[in-house]
Formats: structure tokens, C-alpha cells, sequence
């Protein structure tokens, strides 16, 4: 059986070139996060962990103690999120701006997709479960005083789902259906998809009553539909009159039936979007041909840009995008344990924010 999560003093680091040093404020606990440390070595060898040793928390967000000496636009006391993507930073694929597609593309505090990422862990081995850690600055979205620290330990949800929203070209003239609805993803989508203008949202889940939390959000533009009454294919069709929505966003997670996937994707329109971001590990048929003649796009989206983080950051000093919504559960360094069992059971589903407070 995995020893669970122990808190060693260790020293400050220094930073240098164009790094920063963080004090976290607070961090986010990824539901996934107990999943990772104790089961991917077995489940997903070909996903690296950092080496033991290591300091993990995905979604940290603070304040700047010091800059390093190249860091000319950034200064002690200003309040940020720390992204946590990282990547070799000189391939082609970083070179031309993408860093997500870089073959060493890694989580800070989390897990690395490819084999570079041991040597990513190296140069950035700290998450945010610690008082104090180092980032490049070009990871660093600046937090206005609109958007608490809680908050931004949610901008990795939020910033995934985001993305996915933004590959699915969602927007005023479409209409989006997010599938696992009122899991933390899915919350995160409905949030975004208000804030980008999506006049309909179909929102579909099992949870009756977080679905209709969901639906107050906005009740003009939510509709929802709970897979307790059955498969929501022809419910979608109807609300879209006949077309099916233009955009899908597949929040399910690990574990979750596949019928409840094929079912939302069926309903997509002629031309649509199908963008899947939650993880979902059954595996599912697809069919080439109706791929094809109804020329579906069927995309994966694994994460978000800082400069995406910056827009989010922005609606939320603008009011567009409503993080008040979220209720925060909140744990101290030494009760990290609590918070990773806690982050299992969350009675509000992903309206519920567990944050690490150090």
C-alpha cells in the first residue's frame, strides 16, 4: 500500500535567469491527483512521475517573493497563478509557440507525457503543495484583485475547459453540449461557455439536483437533461431544432460508462465539434463512415496557454466569467491526506473547490 503525503522542511530555493520565486498562497487538489501519485506508475508507465522525492499540487497561486535577474516586467508582491505546463522550451514545437504538443510536455507537481519529462522534473520539481516554489516567469498570469487566490487554484480546470471550448470554436453563433456537466470540468465549461456568449447550453449529467443548480446559473440559456431519464441524444436534437448542437464538450472522467459518451456524440449537428477533455478511459466505438459523410471533428485538448489564463483572468475582472460560484473547502499543508480523501467525495459535485492553503 502507497505511504500517503508526508511535509519535510526543506530549503527555500533561489532562483536565477528568468525564474521566479513564488510564496503559494494556495493550491488546487486535482480529484485525479490521489489517482496519479498512487496508480499511474502501474496503470500508465509511459507517464512519467516526478522522482521521489517530490513536491506535488498542480494549481498553485501566490505572490512574487523574487525575480530572477532577467525578469524585467515582473516584481516581488504582485499576485499570480503559476501555470504548471512545462515543456524542453527549444524544440521545433516550442519554438513555434506550441507548447502543449512538445514531446516533453509535463505537469509540474503532477505527471509528464513523454520520456523528456524526467529531465523537465529535474529543472522544475516543485508543485504547489509548499510554501514556497520556482516557475518561469512565462508561466505567470497576473491575478487582479477581483480573483481571490481560492479561485485562481481553480484556473487548471478552468483553463482546460476553456481551451476546449475555444478548439471547438464556441462562441455567440453556436450552441454546446457539455457531457458530465456538474463534475468540476463540466462546471468549469458551463461557467466559460456564459462568459463567451454561447446563447444555449445544454448540460447534461446524472446528479438532479446539481443539474438543476446548473440550470440556475442562468435559465434563459441553460437547459439540462439528467441521463437517469435516458439517453439524451434525441433530448439535444429537439432543443437545437433538429440539428443536433454544433459543439460537444466530453468532460466525463475515468470510469465513467461509454454509452453515456456515444450517446452525447450522436447528437451532434452535421459539421460539429467534438472536443474531449475529461479523461473518459473506456474505450469506444467510432464509426469512420458517419465521421466522414457528416464531417465530424473529433479533438482531444490537454491543456490551456498562460495566455489563455490571462483571458480568463480578465473576464473575471470584468464580471463576464462568475467564479463566486464555487464553494472552497480549505485544508493547511499538514492536512494534505484530508484533502486528497475529501477531493473524492465531493457532495456538491464541481461547484466544490478542496484548496491547499499553506
Amino acid at each position: 500500500m502507497a505511504s500517503p503525503f508526508s511535509v519535510d522542511d526543506v530549503p527555500v530555493p533561489e532562483v536565477t535567469g528568468s525564474d521566479v520565486l513564488i510564496q503559494v498562497r494556495a493550491c488546487g487538489v486535482v480529484p485525479n491527483l490521489k489517482n496519479v501519485a498512487y496508480n499511474y506508475p502501474e496503470w500508465f508507465p509511459f507517464l512519467p512521475l516526478p522522482p521521489l522525492p517530490s513536491t506535488y499540487g498542480l494549481d498553485p497561486a501566490g505572490e512574487i517573493a523574487a525575480v530572477g535577474p532577467d525578469v524585467l516586467s515582473l516584481s516581488p508582491g504582485q499576485r499570480v497563478y503559476v501555470n504548471p505546463a512545462r515543456s524542453c522550451g527549444s524544440c521545433f514545437k516550442c519554438r513555434s509557440g506550441d507548447q502543449v504538443a512538445c514531446a516533453s510536455f509535463t505537469f509540474a507537481g503532477y505527471f509528464g507525457f513523454g520520456p523528456g519529462s524526467r529531465q523537465v522534473f529535474e529543472r522544475y520539481p516543485s508543485g504547489g503543495f509548499a510554501e514556497y516554489m520556482v516557475a518561469p516567469a512565462t508561466s505567470l498570469v497576473v491575478l487582479p484583485e477581483e480573483v481571490s487566490f481560492e479561485e485562481a487554484s481553480r484556473f487548471g480546470y478552468l483553463g482546460t475547459s476553456y481551451a476546449a471550448l475555444r478548439r471547438g470554436q464556441a462562441g455567440p453563433d453556436t450552441t454546446v453540449l457539455i457531457n458530465g456537466a456538474t463534475g468540476t470540468l463540466g462546471v468549469g465549461a458551463t461557467l466559460l461557455a456564459l462568459a463567451m456568449g454561447v446563447p444555449k447550453i445544454l448540460a447534461v449529467a446524472r446528479n438532479e439536483a446539481l443539474l438543476e443548480e446548473l440550470r440556475a446559473l442562468d435559465p434563459r440559456r441553460i437547459v439540462t437533461h439528467s441521463n437517469n431519464a435516458g439517453p439524451c441524444t434525441e433530448w439535444a436534437r429537439e432543443q437545437t431544432e433538429g440539428h443536433g448542437p454544433d459543439v460537444m464538450i466530453e468532460a466525463l472522467g475515468p470510469g465513467a460508462p461509454p454509452e453515456a459518451t456515444l450517446d452525447a456524440m450522436l447528437s451532434v449537428s452535421r459539421g460539429g465539434k467534438i472536443v474531449t477533455i475529461g479523461g473518459m478511459d473506456c474505450k469506444i466505438p467510432i464509426d469512420p463512415i458517419w465521421i466522414m459523410c457528416s464531417q465530424i471533428s473529433y479533438l482531444g485538448s490537454a491543456w490551456f496557454s498562460t495566455a489563455q489564463g490571462e483571458d480568463m483572468a480578465r473576464m473575471a475582472k470584468a464580471g463576464t466569467l462568475d467564479l463566486g460560484r464555487l464553494t472552497h473547502l480549505r485544508f493547511s499543508l499538514s492536512q494534505v491526506n484530508e484533502a486528497l480523501e475529501s477531493a473524492q467525495h465531493r457532495d456538491h459535485g464541481g461547484f466544490t473547490n478542496i484548496v491547499v492553503m499553506p
